[in-house]
C-alpha cells in the first residue's frame, strides 16, 4: 500500500510531507485507488508537479493533472 502524499522537491524522498492526499493498493483485486479529488486539484492549481506514477492514477480517477 503507497500514501499519495503531497512534498516538498527540495525534501528528501521519504522526507517530511505536507499533505496525504490519498492512498493506492495494487494487492487487491480491482486495485483500490483513494485520492481526495477537490485537494488534488487544488494542489495542482498552486503548481504542483505529480510524479509520472501519480500522474496516472490521477488520470485514472478523472482528475486531471
Amino acid at each position: 500500500m503507497w500514501r499519495v502524499v503531497v512534498a516538498d522537491q527540495r525534501s528528501p524522498r521519504d522526507g517530511r510531507v505536507i499533505e496525504t492526499i490519498g492512498h493506492y493498493n495494487a494487492q487487491t483485486n480491482p486495485s483500490t485507488i483513494v485520492i481526495d479529488s477537490d485537494r488534488a486539484r487544488s494542489w495542482l492549481a498552486r503548481g504542483a508537479q505529480p510524479s509520472e506514477t501519480v500522474r496516472k492514477l490521477l488520470r485514472t480517477q478523472g482528475i486531471t493533472a
